[in-house]
């Protein structure tokens, strides 16, 4: 057959087949919509910060911000003083000291939780009344002024007999005081800890229902994250993940699963001097939940570390690397979010991040700009890897690692540009070039 001629098209099914199989697999198809309906396509905070109830004031961003400058002013002054004690390239020195630095000027903390459970412990019912009230005024106040964090929120007390009534009145208290306020903020976000039993999970919907009817809010208009911390939330008495049936009890109001470090690897009996994120047991809690969390829309959130940086200079470098480092690794295994417990955490937090979008921009940027082009190149990507490419360049953009102006001067694409890359609708296997 000549170049150029047309080819002649038959098929053997008759229509009605189609149709048929199409009919048939609707249920499926609304199954899937409703279970995994893909990432929300917001912004995720690199980190949660935690505080306690009684601790929590006005100026605490700020001064965790403050603090986190003077422990870089004493202990790693200049960008080749802290690029030597994190072991950063040379051409990384400079942009990721001086990013980290205007991080902690202007937005030190990106999600902080004001925390009446483990952080604050048993009070009588009169102080902790009292200081959810606070907490909820001061959270209003800080969105008002524009001081506050991108998200804040309370974490109760958790939904376990002893505790049990304690949590939902303190919770009360949060969210009655910020509606009397002048209502929710957007960056409102709540933690529900040592979930064990999805039916726990269910009792918190329903807790959020007949809130949101009381003050005749929009149902679903309050999430939460579910925090996992006992084995329980991984595997159940019959060898099921438990943690993919709290994401289905939550009806869509499921927002995060937070790794607990220190109760899960306790609760396995791990000693004291290895509970840390980076121990076999809590890659394996973390990989069961990133694999029940995977197009659920529910993002998954990495532990902490409690070494602190204090103390003599050495010290606080030994700290710096340990939690940059374990940063780092988090990162590699997308784990984007992790939590930090002291204002000299944070240096080394938004370092890790930075440089890890930073060192990797290039060549992300050049890839994608390939594909949108139909460029060839020395790697073949398909839709989902232009998903991952984007989603990346995203992710470095909304911490401040990346400017819009470098990708749009590599890449060519604007913002919503690339938003459309990083969520392509279901089943499309083309995602249209340029």
């Amino acid at each position: 057959m000549g170049q150029g001629a047309q080819e002649k098209v038959t098929t053997s099914l008759a229509g009605a087949v189609s149709e048929e199989i199409s009919a048939s697999l609707a249920p499926v198809d609304a199954e899937l919509e409703r279970r995994y309906p893909g990432d929300p396509g917001t912004r995720q905070p690199v980190h949660t910060v935690y505080v306690p109830g009684d601790v929590f004031a006005a100026d605490t961003i700020r001064s965790w911000g403050d603090q986190a400058l003077a422990a870089l002013d004493e202990h790693a002054p200049d960008a080749a003083s802290f690029a030597a004690v994190l072991g950063l390239a040379d051409e990384l020195a400079e942009p990721v000291h001086a990013r980290v630095r205007a991080k902690l000027e202007h937005e030190p903390i990106e999600d902080l939780r004001v925390d009446f459970e483990d952080g604050y412990g048993p009070r009588p019912d009169a102080e902790e009344d009292e200081a959810a009230a606070r907490a909820a005024r001061l959270v209003s106040e800080a969105y008002e002024k524009g001081t506050a964090a991108p998200y804040m929120g309370i974490r109760m007390k958790c939904m376990e007999a002893p505790v049990r009534d304690r949590g939902i009145r303190t919770l009360d208290i949060f969210l009655t005081g910020l509606m009397e306020a002048g209502g929710l903020p957007e960056g409102l976000v709540l933690t529900l800890p040592k979930v064990t039993y999805a039916e726990q999970v269910t009792a918190m919907v329903r807790l959020l229902e007949e809130f949101e009817k009381a003050h005749h809010l929009e149902p679903g208009r309050i999430g939460f994250e579910i925090q996992i911390e006992t084995s329980q939330a991984i595997l159940a008495t019959d060898g099921t993940a438990t943690v993919a049936r709290m994401i289905q009890a939550a009806e869509g109001r499921a927002t995060g699963l937070h790794y607990g470090t220190f109760d899960y690897s306790a609760c396995l009996g791990v000693s004291a001097a290895h509970q840390a994120s980076d121990h076999p047991a809590a890659d394996h809690a973390k990989a069961i939940m990133q694999v029940a969390a995977a197009g659920t829309g529910v993002r998954v959130s990495d532990g902490s570390t409690n070494v602190l940086p204090v103390g003599p200079t050495s010290k606080v470098h030994d700290a710096w690397r340990l939690h940059y480092g374990l940063t780092r690794r988090a990162l590699a295994r997308a784990y984007y979010q992790g939590w930090d417990m002291h204002p000299r955490h944070i240096p080394t937090r938004y370092a890790a991040v930075f440089a890890f979008y930073r060192e990797g921009f290039e060549q992300a940027a050049s890839r994608l700009t390939r594909y949108v082009n139909r460029a060839g190149g020395d790697v073949m990507d398909e839709p989902a890897t232009a998903k991952a490419l984007s989603g990346y360049l995203l992710r470095g953009l909304d911490c401040g690692a990346l400017d819009i102006a470098e990708v749009a001067r590599v890449t060519g694409l604007t913002r919503v540009d690339l938003e459309g890359y990083a969520a392509p609708r279901r089943g499309d296997l083309t995602v249209s070039a340029k």
